[in-house]
């Protein structure tokens, strides 16, 4: 018994120094791999989305032979990169206004008064957010028209990418308004905060 736990340790003290094989994450379509959609969406897990589809952004593309899409040609490699580049900022728009939303209050009720600084740094939090997320969306537009215009080159492995791209150009997904609306209603319950006094409660 003993000589069979002295064998164990040795094994396990072996198998600590074999390095560990891996490789290094460096093109845009590993980042993308590494986003995952959690059933809980906690703001730590929405800046580590966040943190791999920025990472995505900044990253060369895969050579074509591993990209996320059969491509044939130099046409399918460039509808290709604009599809991918716009689905990553779409994707960090929805991701930062999950994160808005856990900051943003629809209502200022009266009870809430007592915690009126931190219902406005709550809100201020919430519409740096929303802006954040405007900016990706200015930048999705620009990748969304570009995709658009070679709209006649056909890649099935990712035509959910070319959806998304039908329906930014023909206007019905547009998180402009969306964003507009939210901000809209932070401010209108910003003020509302903003008029409590001591009287309020």
């Amino acid at each position: 018994m003993k000589r069979a736990f002295v064998f164990t340790v040795a094994v396990l003290m072996l198998v600590g120094t074999v390095p560990a094989s891996a490789y290094r994450i460096i093109y845009r379509e590993q980042h993308y791999r590494m986003f995952r959609m959690h059933l809980y969406q906690y703001p730590a897990l929405i800046t580590e989305n966040i943190y791999r589809l920025e990472q995505a952004l900044r990253s060369d593309f895969a050579n074509p032979l591993y990209a996320l899409a059969v491509i044939r040609n130099e046409r399918d490699w460039e509808r290709y990169r604009a599809l991918f580049t716009m689905h990553l900022n779409l994707m960090l728009v929805e991701q930062y206004l999950l994160w808005g939303s856990k900051y943003n209050k629809f209502e200022a009720y009266f009870f809430n008064a007592p915690w009126q600084r931190q219902n406005l740094e709550s809100l201020e939090r919430a519409e740096e957010l929303f802006e954040y997320a405007l900016v990706y969306w200015d930048e999705v537009k620009i990748w969304s028209e570009a995709a658009y215009e070679l709209r006649w080159v056909h890649l099935p492995e990712v035509q959910y990418w070319a959806d998304e791209n039908h329906r930014i150009e023909t206007g019905d997904l547009d998180y402009e308004f969306l964003i507009g609306r939210h901000l809209d209603r932070l401010r209108d319950v910003r003020a509302r905060f903003e008029a409590m006094g001591p009287d309020t409660y």
